[in-house]
């Protein structure tokens, strides 16, 4: 399913657990009214994690309508809705402490939890916001945690009205198709990285984790949004 995953034989034991966030976490205001948050090596034992869940969670391809034609999504997903068990007891402390630290500021709890397998370079996701339900109206926070190998993962400004670039007839809008602004940020994040996105960051800008043409292992990326937003 993907290229072998070479984890830290100090990161692969039966401790895992987030750590506390407090003021580890570095925020970076951006324009518009949006922020960014990373804490770096967030989870302990992230590449033990990586294999639990590679092995444990129902992955599923999906295939999306594009244009003329319908296309196979590069990445394996699985999705787990309010309320329902976690694929690993470290999640639900994560979310417990994210809830913690984000709950007076945010309004509200984190309510689901989204996974992405990039099985190797030629997954990638384009550029876009969550702004399916409130997100597309609401300020809101996207808390993003990465374990497995590091990946690029861009954030620039939304421009015109598809939030994605510019369009290049009779195929997929690309990365490479609209080049970054003196504004966009790229961060390389993995084994365990926290990113959160908040305030406007949905409506206002765009992220996208792009192809790579070198050689690059698998990664995981959970993502804890908020109830009615995708």
């Amino acid at each position: 399913m993907v290229t072998a995953f070479q984890g830290s034989l100090l990161d692969l034991g039966d401790d895992i657990r987030p750590t506390p966030l407090g003021d580890t976490v570095k925020r970076t205001e951006l324009a518009h009214g949006a922020w960014v948050d990373v804490r770096p090596s967030w989870m302990i034992g992230a590449d033990a994690l990586f294999l639990r869940l590679h092995e444990s969670v129902p992955w599923r391809a999906e295939r999306r309508q594009m244009y003329e034609r319908v296309v196979d999504v590069p990445r394996l997903v699985g999705f787990y809705e309010e309320g329902a068990t976690l694929p690993h007891p470290s999640l639900d402390a994560a979310k417990a402490m994210l809830d913690m630290h984000y709950e007076h500021e945010l309004g509200e709890r984190f309510a689901t939890a989204g996974l992405c397998l990039y099985r190797d370079g030629k997954d990638s996701v384009a550029w876009h916001g969550d702004r399916i339900g409130r997100g597309n109206t609401d300020d809101t926070m996207v808390a993003i945690l990465s374990v497995g190998a590091p990946r690029a993962f861009l954030l620039r400004p939304r421009s015109g009205g598809d939030g994605g670039g510019s369009r290049v007839a009779g195929r997929r809008p690309d990365i490479s198709d609209s080049p970054l602004s003196a504004e966009s940020l790229r961060f390389e994040v993995g084994h365990g990285d926290l990113l959160v996105m908040g305030g406007s960051c949905q409506r206002t800008w765009d992220h996208a984790v792009p192809k790579s043409a070198r050689a690059t292992g698998p990664r995981i990326s959970i993502q804890f949004r908020t109830s009615g937003v995708r």
